[in-house]
């Protein structure tokens, strides 16, 4: 009776598999986003669709075809990511240009792409002209010659960079690796080789009992081939390093998660709100201050550590700040106004948008002190996923590959209803163009995501059998406990 029922569970994930790699494809090769975002926004919900069955269908897999079948979808997913140039983003231009300096021996930190003295820099791809300045994404500079028109597919020209370390770092390398005259193909290459071994990064960490199915969460996500690999976004970078941070602390390794999450957080910032999460159960009940100061420094020092010595090449060779355009971004994108950009957006529904900001700070506050007091020290990305997706829902930020980081704490935790904030951030992001009101569409989103986070927690409080079954303890062999 088993293997009657197993073989075509297998074949109809398989299946579902197939038809969410050609949806993905189509997407990748459309070029809607200035031409047909609706279009667009067709093709991305449907994937979101297979996806979800395909999830959904993969618990009846037999537990050995799991593993096996996880990974050749990421593999088959994140190449559909390789079939087209960034679609949807221009930030991987910027990467690009980062490595070029940086291997011309000139900080990242000092020149504006739009520099003049970066000029002996520039080629044709990067900073095209005449007729190749009329295409989307261009930004016009200043020519050598007044009778010519002059452009950058690099956005914000003007500005410095704004990338910590790692980040730049890594662009180097691909700088580096990469064959001349390549252009987009090796950053997105490094993001389908980045994405890939998330997801056997992610397979191992949940190899015990029936917890492997969660990691098919990141690898078959439809925001990893967009974001991570068509669009080459270093936050897949980000969300491996925190994958492997949290990974690390859940087996009471708190040095060496530690440094993966000072190594996360200069790639990209944002894993700095995974923190908290790292900290679960600092102040639980029977835990003494200095115990918990301990176990604090063990993960917070190091982390400290590595962001600093990151950082410390870059200050010593800089003559600017090595924060680039950092306080320009975010008052660019409005968090310190709440009327900008539709910031806050669920927020400003209940409150006056003055309050919004310290309404806020003040939701993070609480569930900081919650996870810290209450949080599971076993599985850690627990409480940095609330926290995560938390201020996702209170910020409802506007670019969708913020949440790579989000979609893989959900596949550490398995709480798949957070994904639903990874569908507001397409929709507001994506589907926004295609509408007269972009703000409202995001703010249905994201008010959709809410609500199924909450449905979802009520679910697990009140029925809990319907929830992911939990891992094992400890004590049976899933996490090894190790001190220091």
């Amino acid at each position: 009776m088993i293997k009657r029922t197993a073989v075509p569970a297998t074949a109809v994930t398989t299946a579902l598999l197939a038809a969410l790699t050609a949806v993905l494809a189509a997407a990748v090769r459309s070029d809607g986003y200035d031409t047909a975002p609706a279009v667009l926004t067709a093709w991305y919900a449907a994937a979101w669709a297979l996806f979800g069955a395909a999830a959904w269908t993969l618990r009846r897999v037999p537990a050995r075809h799991v593993a096996p079948l996880v990974l050749a979808g990421s593999v088959a997913v994140a190449a559909t990511g390789l079939l087209a140039e960034p679609r949807t983003s221009t930030d991987s231009y910027r990467y690009a240009w980062d490595g070029r300096v940086q291997a011309a021996g000139i900080s990242p930190y000092d020149h504006a792409p739009a520099d003049p003295a970066l000029k002996p820099l520039r080629d044709r791809w990067l900073f095209p002209e005449g007729a190749a300045c009329r295409g989307p994404g261009r930004a016009r500079i200043p020519p050598e010659d007044p009778r010519t028109v002059a452009c950058t597919r690099i956005n914000r020209p003007s500005v410095h960079t704004i990338y910590p370390p790692v980040a730049e770092g890594y662009f180097l390398l691909v700088h580096e690796l990469s064959p001349p005259g390549s252009r987009h193909k090796p950053l997105q290459t490094g993001g389908a080789v980045l994405a890939v071994a998330t997801s056997a990064l992610l397979l191992y960490a949940l190899r015990r009992g029936d917890r492997g199915r969660h990691a098919a969460y990141w690898a078959w996500c439809p925001a990893v081939p967009v974001e991570a690999v068509n669009n080459a976004h270093a936050d897949v970078l980000g969300a491996l390093l925190t994958a492997a941070a949290f990974a690390a602390l859940a087996r009471r390794r708190r040095a060496g998660g530690g440094v993966l999450l000072g190594a996360g957080i200069a790639t990209k910032l944002l894993p700095a709100v995974t923190v908290p999460g790292a900290l679960s159960g600092l102040l639980a009940e029977g835990t003494t201050w200095r115990e918990g100061a301990r176990r604090a420094a063990a993960v917070l020092l190091p982390a400290a550590a590595v962001v600093a010595l990151g950082y410390l090449p870059y200050v010593l060779l800089s003559h600017s700040s090595v924060l680039g355009y950092l306080s320009g971004y975010t008052q660019e994108e409005g968090y310190d106004d709440a009327s900008a950009r539709n910031r806050y957006a669920l927020l400003r529904l209940l409150l006056p948008d003055a309050w919004a900001l310290p309404a806020a700070l003040l939701v993070l506050a609480v569930l900081v002190g919650h996870v810290l007091r209450r949080g599971d020290a076993d599985r850690p990305w627990r409480g940095a996923l609330l926290v995560t997706g938390a201020a996702f829902l209170l910020l409802t930020p506007g670019y969708s590959w913020y949440a790579l980081l989000l979609v893989a704490l959900v596949a550490l935790d398995g709480r798949w209803e957070w994904l639903g904030v990874a569908v507001a951030g397409v929709a507001k992001y994506v589907g926004g163009r295609a509408v007269g009101d972009p703000d409202l569409l995001g703010t249905t989103a994201y008010a959709l995501a809410a609500g199924a986070v909450t449905a979802g927690w009520a679910l697990r409080r009140w029925r809990p059998g319907a929830g992911p079954r939990p891992p094992d303890r400890p004590s049976h062999g899933v996490l090894e406990r190790r001190t220091g």
